[in-house]
């Protein structure tokens, strides 16, 4: 019997790729007057793929078989921004366009910690056998 569904799996890789895009928006707001610093964005096409290959549950039935290794979450996502224009000191960290990404990422990642909270309360609710 599998205790937490793949639900749950699947908010927490969701929670994960939120927070590593909010820290490469933090660096590139950090960085908004560093001469010559090239904006960096997350690939989310990069990231789910990771997030597919670390999260296949296997049992070793023979010593045959594959090991699969579930290591921890990297910075394979992490990609430097094509395609955009730049300061006059070399930077191409646009501000505005940063703090929208924020914000975006911030009710993106609200909605998750809203939809695990319900999970949790959930499953609460079933411990308590619906009292």
């Amino acid at each position: 019997m599998k205790l937490f569904s793949n639900t749950i799996t699947s908010l927490e890789k969701g929670l994960n790729y939120s927070s590593l895009k909010q820290k490469v928006i933090s660096q590139n707001i950090a960085n908004e007057a560093t001469p010559g610093y090239k904006a960096k964005d997350v690939s989310f096409k990069e990231t789910l793929q990771t997030a597919v290959n670390q999260g296949i549950p296997a049992y070793r039935t023979d010593s045959r078989h594959y090991e699969f290794n579930i290591s921890e979450p990297s910075t394979k996502g992490i990609v430097t921004r094509k395609n955009v224009s730049f300061n006059e000191n070399g930077n191409s960290v646009d501000i505005d366009n940063e703090m929208s990404d924020l914000a975006t990422n911030q009710i993106y990642y609200n909605a998750l910690t809203e939809r695990i909270s319900g999970k949790f309360s959930s499953l609460q609710n079933v411990i308590r056998g619906g009292k």
